[in-house]
């Protein structure tokens, strides 16, 4: 009997006891079928979008000369660790990452109340326009998802930076949907660089580490204005580092890498004295853990007192005070960052599931939050679980 025979991720999954009364998912996915390309870009691009190839053992996603077998690294919800596959077929994936009625059920069963959804993001193409477009394809599509949640679910935007008038439009545009925060690269992207080589997780979630332009130049500022003007949050999502989801030798290390990294964008942003400028700009580090948040912003703190005469640094207050005001994170599973949570910098945590991608929580996500608050106060357990994604995200 084949595997995907044996292995159902669509099981059914009993409802798990509660023990938070009210939980934000600051931090959960969407995974639509590659075929939903051909419905929501631009009429001009439909009979270029994806298509699939169903196979015996896998799918393969076909696109623009390239057939590559469906990655799964994305939806292993429902299933248990010791059955995680890399690649495989569509009818491997659990609904719930594009189905909504789905997607509330697995909410209801594992203690859900609300969750702010990312996804996958842009085409992987050399061709600039279509690249443009697919990002409000996607967004829209994401959009759409969300809006008939009876207000359980709420978009972050994928946003690209390539031309900052266009950020502009398209976050007011992401507004007028409803969506709650946009994703940005972590560093700005480079048409220079640009080809289909890079258009994967280097342009859609790193950007272009290497280019000439950074966030903290005054060409961003707009985008900054127009996120408190909109009140939109600003996200950055692992992309400070690529991990190589399909490579098995290098997926581990990369996967523990990449969240310290974050420190990359937040780092500038502070002692060029951005947050100076922009006292309401929320930013938050997601899926990047939080118990080095309190270290990074005790050592910054240091550093600037030592070195900030020399250095130009006149940053109208030390570092520590802007991660408390300005800066946000989220974890997934993190003992040490709740246990630093009065820290300096451990202030604005938000716990995530991850659902439905290989990290998650799911479906046992309150035995989690159970074994990471105990001893807590219900009043920092409240502000971890739900408050601080209230605020960051302005849901309440």
């Amino acid at each position: 009997m084949a595997e995907a025979d044996v292995i159902d991720a669509n099981r059914e999954i009993e409802a798990q006891p509660r023990v938070a009364d009210y939980v934000i998912d600051a931090d959960v996915h969407v995974t639509p079928p590659p075929t939903f390309w051909a419905e929501y870009l631009s009429p001009q691009y439909r009979d270029r979008a994806p298509t699939v190839e169903h196979g015996d053992d896998a799918d393969w996603l076909v696109f623009e000369g390239t057939r590559k077998k469906l990655n799964l690294m994305q939806s292993q919800a429902g299933r248990r660790f010791e059955e995680f596959k890399n690649d495989g077929k569509l009818s491997d994936m659990r609904v719930g990452g594009h189905i909504l009625a789905a997607r509330l059920d697995d909410m209801d069963r594992d203690g859900i109340d609300k969750g702010v959804v990312f996804g996958g993001g842009p085409l992987h193409t050399g061709d600039m326009e279509m690249y443009l477009d697919s990002y409000e394809a996607f967004n829209r599509w994401q959009s759409d998802f969300c809006a008939d949640s009876n207000g359980r679910l709420f978009g972050a935007a994928f946003l690209p930076t390539i031309d900052v008038d266009l950020s502009v439009k398209m976050m007011k545009a992401a507004r007028a949907r409803g969506d709650v925060a946009v994703n940005m690269p972590a560093f700005p992207q480079s048409a220079k660089h640009f080809d289909k080589s890079s258009t994967t997780l280097m342009q859609g979630l790193m950007g272009d580490p290497n280019g000439e332009r950074q966030y903290r130049d005054a060409e961003f500022d707009p985008i900054w204005k127009t996120a408190i003007d909109q009140n939109l949050a600003i996200t950055f999502h692992l992309g400070a580092r690529i991990v190589r989801y399909t490579d098995a030798t290098h997926f581990l290390p990369d996967l523990a890498v990449s969240k310290t990294p974050m420190l990359e964008m937040i780092a500038p942003m502070i002692f060029t004295g951005l947050f100076d400028r922009f006292p309401d700009l929320r930013v938050g580090m997601i899926e990047s853990g939080s118990g080095w948040m309190p270290w990074a912003a005790e050592y910054m703190d240091r550093i600037w007192f030592m070195q900030r005469h020399w250095t130009g640094c006149d940053i109208k207050h030390e570092p520590s005070y802007y991660f408390d005001r300005n800066v946000y994170c989220s974890f997934i599973s993190d003992k040490v960052g709740v246990a630093l949570r009065n820290f300096p910098g451990g202030k604005n945590q938000m716990w995530s599931s991850d659902y439905p991608h290989s990290e998650t929580t799911f479906p046992h996500s309150h035995k989690v939050i159970e074994d990471h608050f105990e001893g807590v106060s219900e009043e920092d357990k409240r502000w971890i679980l739900a408050g601080c994604a209230e605020k960051f995200y302005g849901l309440s």
